[in-house]
């Protein structure tokens, strides 16, 4: 089942039309959707190595515009959209403890998130709830965005046929990384605040309060 998969992603990644796809997954991954993009620039940069680069940027920019639509979540719908979304997406305990982060870092907050398995659509509607500088907001998306799309896009064009041929021959074992990866991601939000032991600044972050 899983090569059937990989197959039929890997032929609707080179279809003419891939690229608004891969453009719209980054767009509401940013704010609401719980798919990353990641898997789907990938196949596609595997398909077509020589375009990678493109695509790795048309995913930067589609993640950033999608940031910008967290942050207004954030800003102006969270009583009613943004609780929801962040109920529905199981963060809603992580949340304070990204506010905190978000008020004592911002601009480092944004690139640890934006840059990790870390669920960046917590830090855009957290952004926009406490009020985040907009100018540093959309600067940290796009610095922790292009740093981890455009360099995928780079490797994958300076590497493309090698690393085809690995995935191929190693589907599985790559699968199961990409989901210890996720897993880690997750880990890494929930220690967010660091142990209470730590007397980390957020660690028992509970309650949040709009910075407007």
């Amino acid at each position: 089942m899983l090569r059937g998969l990989y197959n039929w992603t890997m032929d609707k990644a080179s279809h003419p039309h891939a690229v608004w796809w891969l453009a719209l997954f980054a767009f509401v991954e940013s704010s609401f959707f719980p798919i990353p993009p990641h898997p789907l620039l990938g196949l596609m940069c595997l398909a077509e190595p020589k375009k990678a680069v493109k695509f790795a940027l048309v995913c930067t920019l589609a993640s950033v515009a999608g940031a910008l639509l967290g942050y207004a979540i954030g800003w102006g719908l969270y009583d009613s959209v943004g609780v929801w979304l962040i109920g529905a997406l199981g963060l809603t305990d992580a949340f304070p403890v990204a506010a905190c982060h978000l008020r004592e870092y911002d601009f480092e907050a944004i690139l640890i998130a934006g840059a990790t398995p870390v669920p960046f659509k917590l830090l855009t509607i957290t952004a926009g709830f406490v009020g985040m500088n907009l100018v540093t907001f959309v600067l940290s998306s796009l610095f922790a965005r292009a740093l981890i799309f455009m360099t995928v896009g780079i490797l994958f064009r300076v590497f493309g046929a090698p690393i085809k041929r690995m995935i191929d021959k190693y589907l599985g074992i790559v699968t199961t990384a990409f989901v210890f990866l996720v897993v880690g991601g997750v880990l890494v939000l929930t220690q967010l605040g660091g142990s209470r032991e730590d007397g980390g600044v957020c660690a028992s972050a509970t309650e949040v309060k709009p910075a407007r």
